[in-house]
């Protein structure tokens, strides 16, 4: 999840209330937040019968899994710009036309390259969504709620990705038949539209608002979210404007930011060759690969989901107080001996019941370590005036690799006992071994420490 977002100044006044128009904003960044994660797991329950529907072979399997992360891959490179000229709430409209025309034509597609089309439109909307949501939340909330409104994006999509597992698993059970997949992908029509509706109805941000020279809507918009001194409080926004007008124009790559770029690439890159994307996109299918039911093999992955819900709390509670290098550390130690097992089973046919609890750990692992860890220390590592092309560079980074191994795990996934089948997560735990060393010698503890000090901090480690 990319929680990259500019926020204005941090006032020391008086709690603002939740007001309506607040409560507005906070639904529609839990709407935003679910339909991200729902997107992002819902294909894993129609993978069997699509590739049963339209005879698909590994190669067309994975790309069709990839074909949403190919477009998230665009989307988090394009959307920051149009959300700048524009502003965050409008081009957020684009984002939620997308979702809802992604499950309309993957309700009603006749062939692969239809469902291909929706998902990479659906995809360009996961990835717009993952910058813009977390902006106009981070902008449009007074400072005394401004990090609790920012989690509640964050919580929703874990909470996206269990209500996916969940309505599979529910639909899987009302024997629909052929029609079965359509059902499953086109139920996301319903909060698209809800959330399309619910954007016209909320305020911009104030901080575009002042961007663009619209001062009077900005101080509507303040007073309508409770602040209680507006004249200070656009006062300071104006300050912090212009304090950025520099702020992007520095290059990234030249311009001495070797470590944090690396930090940034490493974080993202390990993120996902972990083979977190490959359990959410084909859960299903890998515990039939296994040996479970249909039904048995549904219940599984909503058994999962909620476990990674819970997990994503615990690490969101404990990460300022733990640190994010011991979270990284004993997160990826246990994801490491969690993989190494599953690729032992994978590799001969005994204690396949373990599998569900080995995958559990893995996600539990992978929640409150890698998962908690990721955008909260990719938006610490880079200066100001490059933070915002870190972030992307960051988010393309860990979209990338999340279509490379979606695409490719079907290609070398196989059954369990098979030669070869326990390569793949053979493969997932070496990277995890490799995680640690570099996260050991390489990564430096950002709790606690300032932006301004930061620099400061990655260069004396």
């Amino acid at each position: 999840m990319n929680v990259s977002a500019a926020s204005p100044a941090q006032d020391a006044g008086p709690p603002a209330k939740l007001t309506p128009a607040l409560l507005g904003a906070t639904l529609v960044g839990a709407l935003g937040g679910l339909l991200f994660g729902f997107d992002t797991a819902v294909i894993s329950g129609c993978q069997d019968q699509l590739k049963a529907v339209f005879d698909l072979s590994p190669n067309e399997q994975g790309f069709m899994t990839a074909s949403a992360l190919i477009g998230a891959a665009i989307g988090s490179l394009a959307a920051a710009k149009p959300g700048d000229l524009y502003g965050r709430r409008d081009c957020l409209k684009i984002a939620a036309a997308f979702y809802l025309l992604c499950a309309i034509g993957c309700a009603f597609a006749s062939g692969l390259w239809l469902i291909v089309l929706a998902r990479i439109l659906g995809g360009i909307a996961v990835g717009a969504t993952s910058v813009l949501c977390p902006m106009y939340l981070a902008e449009i909330a007074p400072a005394s709620w401004r990090g609790r409104l920012v989690a509640c994006f964050q919580v929703n999509i874990v909470l996206g990705v269990l209500v996916a597992y969940l309505t599979n698993y529910l639909i899987g059970s009302l024997d629909l038949g052929a029609t079965e997949w359509r059902w499953k992908l086109g139920v996301q029509a319903l909060p698209s539209l809800l959330f399309l509706v619910m954007l016209f109805f909320i305020p911009r941000s104030p901080r575009w608002l002042v961007m663009k020279g619209e001062t009077q809507e900005a101080a509507d918009v303040l007073e309508k979210i409770g602040v209680q001194d507006v004249p200070s409080e656009l006062g300071s926004i104006r300050q912090s404007v212009h304090a950025d007008g520099k702020v992007g124009s520095a290059p990234l790559f030249g311009g001495g930011f070797a470590k944090p770029i690396f930090l940034a690439v490493a974080v993202a890159m390990f993120n996902q060759l972990g083979g977190i994307n490959a359990l959410w996109y084909y859960a299903d299918t890998i515990f039939a690969m296994a040996g479970y039911s249909k039904d048995s093999s549904a219940m599984q992955s909503v058994m999962l989901g909620a476990m990674n819900f819970a997990a994503t709390l615990f690490g969101m509670a404990i990460i300022d107080k733990v640190g994010r290098k011991p979270l990284l550390m004993w997160g990826t130690i246990g994801c490491g001996i969690s993989l190494a097992l599953v690729a032992w089973i994978f590799s001969g046919t005994a204690h396949r019941e373990w599998l569900v609890w080995l995958f559990g750990g893995f996600v539990v692992c992978h929640a409150f370590g890698q998962g908690a860890v990721i955008w909260v220390f990719i938006s610490e590592i880079f200066p100001t005036e490059v933070r915002s092309k870190g972030q992307t560079l960051g988010s393309f980074t860990h979209w990338f690799m999340a279509m490379l191994i979606s695409w490719t795990f079907p290609l070398v996934a196989k059954d369990v006992g098979q030669a070869g089948a326990g390569l793949p997560f053979a493969f997932f735990a070496a990277m995890m071994i490799l995680q640690i060393i570099v996260v050991g010698f390489f990564f430096p503890e950002t709790k606690r420490v300032s932006l301004e000090d930061m620099s400061r901090k990655i260069k004396s480690n």
